[in-house]
């Protein structure tokens, strides 16, 4: 095996072959690999405990018709970086142990993932060989599957967090799918309980059955920053558990915005555990609380588990966790009860929801990219991507990757949000661009003209509709090096393709009934390639009105005109 300039990695010791079908594979300790299925293969490596170095499993494949690198990381889809890149860091706050390159077709040449949460991982093109390396390492003992079947990714990728499913369970309420209106962008810290009961109400009425209230509700303060977090007292919605049944009989859900980790220099917190601090915050104007002590666990858990217990809330939006992870950890004193911060931020995480369960069973609690780890999925029941204000392509570059890596879990999108005067087909597409994830809207609902409250419904409908075809149905997003600028979803008998780009739909296969197409690019001229037969069309436009029906030959190549942000609806017997 070559050598090659490695500035990042510490060193793992030596390693040595091991036996793989078709992979160029070294590991250093005592090393196994088997087969699971075709083009799978589960390989172990472990060091003694003694050992000064980490297990470690390296391979390498022809990096030959590669366009891209896949990870779940926020922008991390898409170049080939050198195999000399710094590597990543995975653990419970931070990332995922997963990983594709991308071939032509967008078949997987090699993915991976690794059993556990807490690796370091580098990937990337080796220039004196034009090989693809993967490498990952672990303290003690590490293992990973890696999959050459050449599936598309996304299928490989589902096999993997499948794998991951057999160890950590997922509890999903229902109500973790419905689309949900979020205060943030439209009123950040100007909360206040008659704003928030006015867009709940407005908001219902449009189909979105779950309101989120974020910062600003916990102090009077209206200059941003967290000095005032940690005291978690509904200092600007008064009367909290009479504002809360308000909002319910709307038939609405809430949920309320915590920054877990920090607490406020500014709080009557920081006096009674600011000397429990893993790290400064710096200009957050807070510190980093330290989740390996149980007095610091006890405190958070109880101020967040109020929101439920006291107060009624359905759930809570749980914010910061990534900044629990930290290389440069201070030792823990004598009064913490483990010596890994991954482990109090998980014992943190378990009693929090642990509490809230146990006062509402089908509690809420949203995580955000990137922390993304499976070992989450027992304590989380949607993911949100990671913030982008009014930037379609990149929410729906991420909410696909997240997606991808999620599992069971629920993924919503960063809240949509647009200029005042953005035309309806505009606030179509934000939709579209997040058609495969749970959508969050956080506009004045009041404000909107009739021509944007038409397309919010409508879309909103459509997403409600076909819920269980857009979360639940197999996912194929084409393209990770341009975007995804095609993405299908597959259910029993209906299919969903979103087009960002002036390219042509596949309507081929048997399985469908009804095939939705939206139309997110400007070009209306949708080209239907494949399948048989004739289909009944509809064409809406991105208000949802009707502007053509007729009937259309499949598998001709024809070209049905759809309007930017509008739906095409095919459907047979």
């Amino acid at each position: 095996m070559t050598d090659i300039w490695e500035p990042h990695a510490p060193a793992a010791g030596g390693l040595r072959p091991l036996y793989a079908e078709g992979l160029d594979l070294r590991v250093n300790g005592a090393g196994t690999a088997r087969a699971v299925a075709d083009g799978l293969v589960e390989v172990t490596a472990e060091v003694t405990s003694g050992a000064n170095v980490e297990a470690r499993i390296e391979w390498r494949v022809p990096c030959v018709d590669a366009t891209a690198l896949w990870t779940p990381e926020p922008r991390g889809t898409g170049r080939l970086p050198a195999a000399w890149s710094a590597p990543r860091r995975t653990g419970i706050a931070a990332g995922a142990p997963i990983a594709s390159l991308v071939g032509t077709g967008d078949v997987a040449i090699c993915a991976f993932a690794a059993e556990r949460p807490d690796v370091l991982a580098g990937a990337g093109v080796v220039e004196e060989t034009g090989e693809f390396r993967f490498w990952a390492q672990a303290p003690g003992r590490l293992t990973v599957r890696i999959d050459t079947s050449r599936r598309h990714f996304a299928r490989c990728l589902a096999g993997l967090t499948e794998w991951w499913g057999a160890a950590h369970r997922a509890d999903i309420p229902e109500a973790a799918r419905r689309p949900a209106y979020s205060t943030w962008y439209a009123m950040h810290q100007d909360v206040s309980p008659k704003a928030v009961e006015a867009q709940a109400a407005l908001g219902k009425e449009l189909g979105l059955d779950v309101i989120i209230v974020d910062d600003g509700w916990m102090t009077a303060d209206r200059t941003r920053g967290y000095a005032h977090c940690g005291d978690w007292e509904p200092v600007s919605l008064p009367d909290t558990a009479a504002h809360v049944r308000r909002v319910h009989d709307l038939g609405v859900r809430y949920l309320l915005w915590y920054a877990l980790p920090f607490i406020g220099k500014d709080s009557a917190a920081f006096e009674r555990i600011g000397r429990y601090a893993l790290a400064d915050a710096g200009p957050m104007g807070a510190v980093v609380a330290d989740p390996r002590y149980p007095e610091v666990r006890g405190f958070l858990a109880g101020r967040l588990a109020r929101a439920v217990e006291e107060w009624g809330m359905d759930g809570l939006k749980v914010d910061f966790v990534d900044w629990f992870a930290r290389a440069d950890a201070p030792a823990p004193g004598p009064e913490a009860d483990c010596a890994a911060v991954d482990e109090g931020v998980e014992r943190l995480l378990a009693e929090l929801r642990r509490r809230i369960t146990a006062a509402r069973p089908d509690a809420m609690i949203e995580h955000r990219q990137p922390y993304v780890s499976p070992a989450l999925w027992p304590y989380v029941t949607m993911i949100r991507a990671t913030d982008c204000p009014l930037s379609p392509q990149e929410n729906r570059q991420r909410t696909i990757d997240v997606r991808l890596a999620a599992g069971p879990v629920p993924v919503h999108a960063d809240m949509l949000t647009w200029h005042p005067v953005e035309p309806p087909e505009q606030i179509a597409c934000h939709l579209i661009n997040v058609l495969f994830a749970v959508p969050q809207v956080s506009v004045d609902l009041a404000a909107q003209r009739p021509d944007q409250r038409e397309a919010l419904a409508f879309w909103l409908g459509v997403f409600r509709a076909h819920a269980d075809t857009l979360q639940l149905g197999e996912l194929r997003p084409a393209r990770p090096d341009l975007g995804y600028p095609l993405v299908t979803a597959t259910g029993p008998d209906t299919v969903v393709v979103a087009r960002y780009a002036a390219l042509p739909v596949a309507v081929g296969g048997e399985r469908w009934r009804t095939l939705l197409v939206a139309n997110a690019d400007v070009d209306p001229e949708v080209r239907l390639v494949g399948g048989s037969g004739v289909a009944e069309a509809v064409v809406q436009d991105a208000r949802g009105r009707v502007v053509w029906r007729g009937r259309v030959e499949l598998g001709g190549g024809g070209i049905v005109g759809v309007p930017r942000g509008g739906l095409l609806t095919l459907r047979r017997e």
